[in-house]
């Protein structure tokens, strides 16, 4: 290939000439006939493949910067890394769509998720909010005020040190050392009804 020819093309591509892009597709046409002969894409034909490359050729033109000088390791590059992330699209796909996403064996009832919930669930969840209740009971004004902020009403940190004025990082610790004492009540709350 003739470095100097390439860039030479890909200039006159880019000022829409239709001739220098059917020039440019066949000076590359052997390097994608190797690509698409090596590559194998589910679902994919090698006419498609193919076409996939001058895809990714024709939008490396367009992108390529002139003053660099290095057009043909730039389209190789980015042919070969197209190539790459449709496999790993078309990979990720599969696994979430079609026969790969069924789960057919003999309990596959158990693999439903269930709506209903038991009721052990439903005991521990209370006992849970109970001993919660019970621990930001023992909470002040201020400290109760940031948990509410924070969890219950799904703001940010950020947003709380802000209103308050103060630092975002005394904000951090601040809630770091409720959680704490949260944890610690709880854990005492737990200790106590179980002996």
């Amino acid at each position: 290939m003739d470095f100097n020819y390439i860039e030479d093309l890909v200039t006159k591509c880019k000022n829409n000439d239709e001739s220098a892009k059917e020039k440019l597709a066949a000076e590359f046409r052997p390097l994608i006939y190797n690509i698409s002969k090596r590559t194998f894409i589910d679902g994919y034909k090698q006419h498609d493949i193919i076409q996939e490359c001058y895809h990714s050729l024709f939008k490396s033109v367009h992108m390529y910067n002139l003053e660099k000088h290095r057009f043909v390791a730039y389209a190789t590059n980015a042919i070969k890394n197209n190539m790459s992330d449709l496999i790993k699209r078309i990979k990720t796909r599969r696994s979430t769509e079609g026969n790969d996403a069924l789960s057919l064996h003999d309990n596959f009832e158990k693999d439903i998720p269930s709506h209903e919930i038991s009721p052990e669930v439903s005991l521990c969840e209370m006992c849970d909010y109970e001993d919660l209740r019970l621990a930001l009971k023992n909470l002040n004004e201020e400290e109760k005020e940031l948990i509410d902020f924070v969890f219950f009403r799904n703001n940010t940190v950020l947003h709380y040190a802000h209103l308050k004025n103060m630092c975002y990082s005394t904000a951090i610790v601040k809630k770091k050392n409720i959680l704490k004492k949260l944890l610690n009540n709880i854990s005492i709350y737990y200790k106590t009804s179980n002996a």
